[in-house]
């Protein structure tokens, strides 16, 4: 019996806890479990082809990229990673390279007529999800010469 009222104390507290948790703590554990983060202009390069964007061009691709709207997110079954990496019917990937806190993430951002794929590489993790954003398939679209 004790370990039933126990349970419903502790469970009770936790719940109340989640529920009231101020904002700033709120917002540090949906940054944490995000998977589509936003750029920021400092620690970011930009680079396209190989050729590395900046100034004016890399602010522009880096509003686009944080003002995309969240699709959707693939699944990556293990083995498979290369070919997200490496798609057979898309042209040179934006390569994205950035830091998150102490690790190093890539972000590939694949652009195609209705959407965007990105694939996000850090450590030895691959995560894939897609993006909407016009603006951003617009300018790779010019970049291609398409």
């Amino acid at each position: 019996m004790t370990w039933a009222v126990l349970s419903i104390i502790l469970i009770s507290s936790v719940k109340i806890l989640m529920t009231c948790l101020p904002t700033g703590p709120v917002e540090w554990l949906i940054r944490k479990f995000e998977i589509h983060s936003k750029l920021s202009e400092t620690n970011v390069t930009v680079t396209i082809g190989g050729k590395r964007l900046e100034g004016e061009d890399k602010i522009q691709v880096i509003n686009y990229f944080n003002e995309a709207t969240f699709l959707k997110q693939h699944y990556i079954f293990p083995g498979t990673e290369e070919l997200f990496l490496h798609p057979e019917n898309s042209e040179t990937p934006l390569v994205i390279d950035t830091k998150r806190g102490k690790k190093d993430v890539r972000l590939f951002v694949f652009s195609y007529n209705d959407h965007i794929d990105v694939v996000k590489q850090y450590k030895k993790k691959v995560v894939a999800y897609s993006l909407l954003s016009d603006n951003l398939q617009k300018r790779s679209l010019a970049v291609q010469g398409i």
